[in-house]
Parts: structure tokens; sequence; C-alpha cells
């Protein structure tokens, strides 16, 4: 009895690149502007650990850019993702006078100050979010940003399945097998600034009949906001 992949059905932008979220924030990012004059971003990388993250401000003062690689981390895994995101003023009065973040789960929490350049123009003020958090993010490895998803079919019968959920501990995934269909949940707790928490859950695969089995025969690798499956035929 084999396992089959479950494709999940997109509904919309970022339900296409996560099909899996269920209710919170959407979207790879959001941005927020704090009272203190500066600006919070929550930036999705799943897959990417910190040694792995780079965050660099350019001489000008103008841009910061964040370089992010997610390693193969199992031999079926299709490709490695690199990302890059670029946040930039563009008004003429501001510059970035620094930056503090945090890595964790797949999640990049960036804090961003800045500061006026004598004299401060109007103009930031009337474009205070488009001057300060205009974002460019791109997968540079050459794979779709959709690929929060991947299943492969092996030769022993057993079905491999890669997954996103970003943000999501170690120890707040749950996988269930029940009527012959292997469920995958997991909550993202909302930190820093986060707007809130994120719920993940859907099916991933069903198995040729209706049965039962203990999720123990499920081995799973979950790291970086990444939950990786095999699921044993039967």
């Amino acid at each position: 009895m084999a396992a089959v992949p479950l494709s999940p059905l997109p509904e919309g932008y970022y339900e296409s690149t996560n099909p899996f979220l269920v209710h919170g924030p959407r979207g790879f990012e959001e941005f927020k502007l704090l009272e203190s004059f500066g600006m919070y971003a929550r930036m999705d990388f799943p897959g990417v650990p910190e040694e792995c993250l780079r965050v660099s401000l350019d001489p000008a003062k103008k841009s910061l850019a964040v370089y992010a690689d997610a390693p193969l981390v199992h031999r079926h895994d299709s490709a490695h993702r690199k990302y890059l995101s670029v946040i930039q003023t563009v008004c003429r009065c501001c510059l970035f006078d620094g930056f503090t973040y945090q890595m964790s789960d797949g999640v990049l929490r960036l804090h961003l100050s800045k500061t006026n350049i004598d004299p401060p123009r109007s103009s930031c003020i009337e474009f205070k979010y488009s001057a300060f958090g205009e974002v460019v993010f791109v997968d540079i490895s050459g794979n779709d940003m959709d690929e929060s998803y991947e299943s492969k079919q092996l030769e022993d019968g057993s079905l491999y399945v890669r997954l996103d959920m970003p943000g999501v501990p170690k120890d707040n995934f749950t996988v269930s097998v029940a009527n012959g269909r292997v469920n995958v949940t997991g909550q993202a707790p909302a930190l820093s600034h986060d707007s809130g928490s994120r719920f993940y859950s859907g099916d991933v695969a069903i198995l040729s009949g209706p049965v039962d089995f203990t999720s123990h025969r499920v081995k799973t690798i979950i790291k970086n906001g990444v939950i990786r499956l095999l699921v044993p035929s039967l």
C-alpha cells in the first residue's frame, strides 16, 4: 500500500506560495513603522539557518540588503534556495543609521533605525511608509518562490514530503495519520512586533486505503521552519 502526495489547491497569491497557512498574517513579509522613528520587518526565509544569513548596509546608508541561503538538508531535496531582499529609502532626507536582527525558525525579524539629514523634508512625512520601506524579494537560485511544498515518490513505495512552515518552532509541529490521510499542523507564535501568530494545517499525503497508524512510523526532520516527512508504504 503506497503513500500518494496531495497537492494543496492555491486560492490566491500567498495561498499559492504557502497553501498550508490557515490563519494569521499573510505574505512573505510584513513591515511596521515604530514610534521610535524606526521600522520593523518580518521576512520569511524557511530553511535558512542563522549562519547562512548576511545583512549588509550600503556605504551610502540608503539601502540594506539581506542575503539568505537555505542549504540542502536531505538527499531528496530538489535544490537549495538562495534569496535576496532589499530595503531602501526613496526619500532624500533620511538615512539608515543602524539595525539589529534575530533569526529563528526560518524567520528574520529586523529592526531598522534611521536619521534625518538636516534639514528634514516634508515629503518624508507625507510619504512615510513608501519612503522607508521599498522592498525587493527575489529567489536568486532560479527556483520558483511558490515552492513551499514538494513531494517525491521513492522507489521503495514510500513518499518524501517537504513543506515550509516558517516561524514554527520544532516542538510546535504535529503529524497525525487518520482515515488514510497524513496531516501536518504547526503553530508559529507572534514574536517582537509581529501583527499576529500564524497557524498552518493541511493534508500532505493519502494512503491507498483508509487506514490509521501511529504517527511515529512517519519519520520527520524539523529544522529552520521546514518539516520533512518520510511516509512509509504499508
